[in-house]
């Protein structure tokens, strides 16, 4: 009787004690896909749920409280104008989300070569790249309220210029 006890009303109050859905991963490279690796932020969590690395193609969605930087990476054989425009209409297929300003060229610490621009959100703002690198692109894209987008952008521009193609 006692084992039964302890498996209905046991387990589940030891269960709810453990923190769920998240995993601390910050300053550690992180492998998304295909060799594409990123180191995260310091405060970075994983959420499992929407996370899924991959041989060929990937995607991890990092959290710092409430900002979303998301990289996913897909094989692909078009330009990087090719792949930034299809970045822009994903962004812009989902309701309210804008593009807004013109994009820049960036590069990371590795010598990857790609574009970045910013969009806005109901209630968020937010910030893209893409990559093209061996047959794949790597679009990344970052999104929250002003005043948290602004608190982390300086660890999240560090782990954008992280990426590497390995």
């Amino acid at each position: 009787m006692a084992v039964i006890l302890f498996v209905a009303w046991g387990l589940p109050a030891l269960n709810r004690l453990v923190p769920a859905g998240k995993d601390l991963v910050g300053g550690k490279a992180y492998a998304v896909a295909a060799g594409v690796t990123v180191t995260p932020p310091e405060q970075a969590e994983i959420d499992p749920t929407s996370t899924r690395p991959g041989g060929e193609r990937g995607t991890v969605l990092f959290l710092l409280g409430p900002v979303r930087y998301v990289i996913v990476v897909n094989p692909f054989d078009g330009t990087l104008a090719e792949a930034a425009e299809k970045l822009r209409t994903k962004i812009t297929g989902t309701r309210g989300y804008q593009v807004t300003g013109a994009e820049d060229p960036v590069q990371t610490a590795t010598g990857l070569s790609g574009v970045q621009g910013s969009y806005t959100a109901p209630g968020r703002l937010g910030r893209y790249a893409v990559f093209l690198s061996r047959g794949r692109s790597i679009e990344v894209t970052v999104s929250g309220a002003q005043t948290e987008l602004t608190n982390h952008m300086t660890g999240i521009e560090a782990s954008i210029a992280s990426i590497e193609q390995r």
